[in-house]
């Protein structure tokens, strides 16, 4: 198997699942971002949909749908293997053989943490249905260890919009409107993502100095928006045209190359924030939510005070709540030794 190296990241010419086995140890890849094959004769799109081919590079290998299901089982199973405990993978999917993934990812350990749509700008055209104009992306992770997940990694918790709206809350909703890439007299993948999808992930699920690994390199996309954001890179491809077009155009890419068009959040740093809580602080924050609630406030009111009150965070303060006894979708009360026995309706507040 062909391999290069290009500035201290190395990417393999070779099937991927073979190519994994030889070369990629256990447990030693942060993060996979990765589009595989739709098995939808995508070497043929540009026939059914009026494409121009002119700047598309040649050499697009993929799947026979009869294949498709032991394809997806078997390089799913080595994306398992790669994976640190904690690490996490985002697959890029298709609606026509979803299900053939979801079936591999079900044959795993890999846990799912989100099912996230991608709306994109433009779809088929037709007359005769509705138009398709998204994409799947399954966000599982690997047991077993922490997973990165930068919760302020591009709005901070405070940041509004005009409408007073939560633009963190906005940014982590699992329905993405991103728009693809025109490249127009450009040389591209027949399918490529664009970067702004790729930053949004890698911002997410991964820090500076992680190892990235893309199964199915394409147009080299997900490793290029990798190095850019200073991250390790590697990844598979199969197709010789593409490797040796797009492997070139990487050794131009300089590490970090996109740190400086990124957004900078604003983050409200927190006396307390990403302590331990000790029984004394649980204590406060139980027998204060409880006043709080008893005279009446609302819960969006509460959780504003104790992070003032508390120095903490929304969602530490949320989980702990839960962690008391505040359960099945929000409809229980603190847990407080003192006042076990009594009942007080003022304090059942879902937080959910």
């Amino acid at each position: 198997m062909k391999s290069e190296e290009i500035n201290g990241n190395i990417f393999y010419n070779g099937d991927c699942v073979t190519g994994a086995r030889e070369h990629i140890p256990d447990n030693s890849v942060d993060l996979i971002i990765t589009d595989p094959p739709y098995g939808i004769n995508g070497d043929q799109l540009h026939q059914h949909y009026n494409r121009d081919e002119e700047f598309v590079v040649e050499g697009y290998v993929e799947v026979p749908a009869s294949e498709y299901g032991e394809f997806s089982l078997n390089w799913v199973k080595e994306a398992e293997r790669i994976l640190r405990p904690g690490g996490s993978i985002y697959i890029v999917s298709g609606y026509t053989n979803l299900y053939h993934i979801l079936a591999a990812l079900r044959e795993t350990g890999l846990r799912e943490v989100n099912h996230i749509i991608w709306k994109y700008n433009f779809g088929v055209y037709t007359s005769r249905k509705y138009v398709s104009s998204h994409y799947h992306i399954l966000f599982y992770e690997k047991p077993g260890g922490e997973r990165t997940f930068d919760l302020e990694s591009r709005f901070g918790l405070k940041e509004k919009d005009l409408d007073n709206g939560s633009l963190n809350y906005q940014d982590r909703e699992d329905v993405w409107i991103i728009n693809r890439e025109y490249k127009p007299g450009q040389v591209k993948n027949k399918n490529e993502l664009p970067a702004e999808l790729l930053v949004k992930m890698m911002q997410y699920s991964s820090n500076e100095g992680d190892l990235v690994c893309d199964m199915f390199l394409g147009g080299f996309s997900t490793a290029r928006v990798a190095i850019g954001l200073n991250r390790r890179a590697t990844g598979f491809e199969i197709s010789q045209t593409a490797f040796e077009v797009k492997a070139r155009e990487l050794q131009d890419v300089r590490h970090g190359y996109l740190l400086p068009s990124l957004r900078t959040p604003d983050v409200e740093e927190r006396k307390n924030q990403g302590k331990s809580w000790t029984d004394a602080d649980i204590k406060t924050l139980t027998d204060r939510f409880t006043r709080l609630a008893e005279s009446g406030k609302t819960k969006q009111s509460i959780i504003e005070t104790l992070e003032e009150e508390l120095g903490r965070g929304r969602w530490a303060i949320e989980k702990m709540l839960k962690k008391q006894g505040i359960q099945n979708g929000g409809r229980g009360r603190p847990h407080n030794k003192a006042t076990d026995g009594e009942h007080n309706s003022q304090a059942v507040l879902p937080l959910d």
